[in-house]
């Protein structure tokens, strides 16, 4: 893993721009900006994909794999912290003295001296950010946005825009989202996480705090989760608006109601309400949807007309999003990463599946995360799901961990006929297959590779049924 230098000149003008995992949701997504802006884009990724050949039809020269030989003629090269120092294409980049900016340096650059809204928080930032521009475009503005995932009613995670506004999903776990000069905050929540960058609880809260203090024109928090309320108590800026079900907050959400048909709830602020419905489900999307909304008043709008423009908003990639269904079984994928993500994301399959089962196909992401919340991983699922498989560590950016593997979120299991711990892919596709019957969903969980399975699964579920 390398971590981002910020202390490193972000070049005045970029020609030719070169990214190092082009690949990944939010890489592809810059680089695509970087192609509408002109610039001449080349990139590679340890694995071909659907994205690789999207940036390829639009202009970008690809590689698959990483090769010193990729760096042709550029003059600044991009990329994330998921990569090796010994990243040959980093390295070379380097001894050619070629501006090597992180990702975010990148972004900030794409985003000048436009009107910044900046999402950040530990679950639900892809799916604000994309009711926040679903919502902007109902309204007739057209922002600039670049997104962790892409944007169902859209098909693409990042485009420009014509108006001053761009909107970003701005990460927090290496700090960066500190890096821009934001206008309006918005803070989902302050779910404890990325605490092996930050070190501590305090440095995690300090870092939201300073990012709500430093916006121009407001602060969106939560006026629900007990992180947010914390790091609440930390925030000196003069126009705070909170958001969620708490009796006292600004804009308030009531009235929820999850099914098969999505999420409807009304949203109030002072004497002022609106009921709406969104075509995905689950109590967090209603949650996102208030915050979203509350993003839309603070740049302007009128609440009832913020409301309804969300009504547009037809979920993002990989958030509970349905592949196919097969003799009856439903196959979903889904993002979710954290326990409470796990348990946002099941809790909604909960109130659309049924009668049917949920079968949970978890990976666990990260070994250092898999360590600290094994145990929370495994109440969750436990308590959503019907039965859990579970599939070893994706380390992403992290060395293997001695004794750290899928095994410890099954080995916590209180009743262990309700889960399985497979490592091989096949055999858990065809083990998942096994166990579901008609009217039950598979859930793949994680934000790695999991939902490379999908296939397996899918071909098992067909197999199965002849």
């Amino acid at each position: 893993m390398i971590r981002p230098d910020l202390s490193l000149p972000i070049p005045d003008t970029i020609d030719a721009a070169h990214f190092i995992g082009i690949g990944g949701s939010g890489m592809s997504g810059l680089a695509r900006m970087f192609l509408a802006r002109g610039i001449r884009v080349s990139g590679s990724d340890r694995a071909d994909s659907p994205g690789l050949r999207e940036l390829e039809a639009l202009g970008a020269t690809v590689y698959v794999g990483h090769d010193a030989e990729n760096l042709a003629d550029v003059d600044t090269v991009i990329h994330t912290g998921a990569i090796w120092p010994e990243n040959p294409e980093f390295v070379t980049a380097k001894a050619r003295g070629l501006h090597v900016i992180h990702r975010s340096q990148a972004l900030h650059w794409l985003i000048g001296a436009r009107r910044l809204v900046s999402v950040a928080g530990a679950h639900g930032k892809t799916t604000s950010t994309g009711m926040i521009v679903t919502g902007l475009r109902a309204l007739g503005d057209d922002p600039t946005f670049v997104n962790g995932g892409v944007i169902a009613s859209l098909g693409v995670s990042s485009a420009p825009g014509s108006d001053e506004l761009f909107v970003i999903e701005a990460d927090e776990s290496d700090g960066t989202f500190l890096l821009y000069d934001t206008s309006i905050a918005l803070i989902t929540n302050v779910d404890p996480d990325h605490l092996d960058h930050y070190g501590s609880r305090d440095a995690f809260d300090a870092a939201f705090a300073t990012f709500a203090n430093e916006a121009r024109e407001a602060v969106v928090i939560s006026a629900d989760d007990p992180g947010a309320i914390a790091v609440r108590q930390r925030i000196t800026h003069p126009n705070v608006i909170t958001f969620g079900q708490s009796a006292d907050a600004d804009v308030r959400l009531h009235d929820v109601e999850s099914n098969a048909s999505g999420v409807s709830f009304t949203i109030a602020q002072g004497d002022q309400s609106a009921a709406t419905h969104l075509p995905v489900p689950g109590v967090h999307n209603a949650l996102n949807a208030a915050g979203a909304a509350a993003v839309l008043v603070a740049l302007g709008h009128d609440l009832a007309s913020a409301v309804a423009s969300l009504a547009e908003f037809g979920g993002t990639a990989r958030r509970f999003e349905l592949h196919d269904t097969v003799a009856g079984v439903s196959v979903y994928d889904d993002y979710a990463h954290h326990p409470t993500e796990v348990d946002a994301a099941l809790a909604a399959a909960r109130t659309v599946v049924g009668a049917g089962r949920i079968i949970a196909l978890h990976q666990p992401h990260t070994y250092s995360r898999t360590q600290l919340m094994h145990r929370e991983f495994a109440e969750v699922l436990e308590n959503r799901a019907d039965h859990t498989i579970v599939l070893d560590v994706y380390g992403a950016r992290e060395d293997p961990v001695e004794g750290v593997t899928g095994e410890l979120v099954s080995n916590d299991f209180a009743d262990p006929s309700h889960v399985h711990f497979v490592a091989d892919w096949q055999a858990a596709a065809d083990y998942a297959a096994q166990v579901a019957r008609e009217g039950d969903f598979i859930v793949t969980l994680g934000c790695g590779n999991v939902n490379l399975i999908i296939p397996q699964v899918l071909e098992a579920l067909a197999a199965r049924s002849k």
